[in-house]
Order: structure tokens, then C-alpha cells, then sequence
């Protein structure tokens, strides 16, 4: 695995709707889970996986558990 020297907000939009198949629009990215239609506990060790792969990242899964958007996942998961 090689680790992305970034991985951006549109990278990680792209693993969410290729990695999970979850059709999120833009404007979605912010908004709580409740409010996303399909959204499922199981998405969220989906998406820890995908993103691992995908940046070569370690992501804190302690931490993104207690996101409350995807916004939020990707804050909480990209380094500064």
C-alpha cells in the first residue's frame, strides 16, 4: 500500500460513492447520517477500509465513531 501524499475532500467523496455505492450529492457530505437515506452502520467500517486503502492511512476508528457526517469522517481520518 502507498501512502497519498493528499487525499482529498472530492478523493474521499469518490471512495464513498465508488467503495460504498452510495449516491451522495455534494451537499450531503455535511449532513447528519439520519439524513442520508441509505446510510448503515455497516457503511462506516466499509468506508474505514476503502479509505485505509485509498490513502494509505491509518484512520482512527475510535474517533469517526463518533461522527455524525461524512464531513466529519474525513476531517477526523486526514491528517492536517
Amino acid at each position: 500500500m502507498t501512502r497519498q501524499l493528499t487525499y482529498t475532500l472530492a478523493d474521499f467523496v469518490d471512495t464513498v460513492r465508488d467503495e460504498l455505492g452510495l449516491p451522495v450529492a455534494d451537499d450531503q457530505i455535511g449532513a447528519d447520517f439520519d439524513e442520508l437515506p441509505e446510510w448503515d452502520s455497516l457503511h462506516l467500517l466499509k468506508l474505514v477500509t476503502a479509505m485505509e486503502q485509498d490513502s494509505g492511512w491509518s484512520v482512527p476508528v475510535g474517533r469517526v465513531l463518533e461522527a455524525r457526517s461524512l464531513k466529519e469522517i474525513y476531517e477526523l481520518a486526514v491528517p492536517a
